[in-house]
């Protein structure tokens, strides 16, 4: 299996313009760019790596670097069509906590399905970073937030682009979203009475494949840097830790 890092970025981004790099996955933690630790986790259990953004020097150097293309889904689609594998694993790349045993424990238990949506419990995130504010979805199961790792079978995603460029359209628009997904489940998920396999099941009807959830017992697959309250933050909190950054 390949892995595709997503590390391309709007130009004005504040992180990105305070250091002065290509993108906010270039941004310096711990002397070294964010992305350069997901593909040093990445590389550690043994994926090849394919990165979408700036052309700048990495180490651990990737099998390929492909120019961004303006926006997520389109920096997808395009390491998409030159990965090898028919699986992919795609990562964001500013996780600074990203570890190699993440990433094969993701790889050992990810259920079969064409599409596999890693997220940390919210007890995880807090008992390795106490206090600091991620956005949390509240199930039946539980508290959970979104993980920055997702697995993909690339034929049964290609089916479903269609889908995903009307959500990107509709991002900023609640209202048409909400419809999209129903009522119903909305409301649900409003009052925390949604579960895990409801939510499932909504997707894989909406994408037209199989989709699945994979909670994973690893913090860092939750954290990623957004601004720089996030960055200062996690600074201090690695120090106080004696990981030395």
């Amino acid at each position: 299996m390949e892995a595709i890092v997503l590390a391309g970025g709007r130009p004005d981004d504040p992180l990105a313009k305070r250091f002065d790099v290509p993108s906010k996955c270039f941004v310096p933690f711990g002397g070294r760019p964010l992305v350069e630790r997901v593909l040093e986790a990445l590389a550690a259990s043994g994926l090849t790596t394919l990165v979408v953004g700036p052309e700048q020097p990495l180490e651990p150097a990737p099998r390929l670097q492909l120019p961004d293309r303006g926006g997520m889904l389109e920096n997808l689609e395009a390491a998409l069509e030159v990965a090898h594998s028919d699986k992919v694993l795609v990562a964001s790349g500013d996780m600074p906590f990203l570890s190699a045993e993440a990433i094969r424990y993701i790889l050992g238990q990810a259920p079969k399905a064409g599409l596999v949506y890693c997220v940390v419990r919210k007890e995880e995130i807090e008992r390795s970073f106490p206090g600091m504010r991620r956005t949390y979805a509240r199930l039946k199961e539980g508290s959970f937030t979104g993980g920055n790792v997702i697995l993909l079978d690339k034929q049964l995603f290609s089916s479903a682009l269609g889908l995903a460029r009307k959500v990107v359209a509709l991002r900023k628009n609640p209202l048409a979203l909400a419809q999209m997904v129903g009522w119903g489940v909305l409301f649900k998920l409003l009052l925390g009475r949604l579960s895990i396999p409801e939510l499932e099941a909504r997707v894989s009807r909406l994408l037209g494949m199989p989709a699945r959830a994979l909670v994973v017992p690893f913090a860092g697959v939750g954290v990623d840097i957004d601004k720089e309250e996030d960055l200062v933050w996690l600074e201090r909190g690695a120090v106080q830790r004696g990981q030395g950054l």
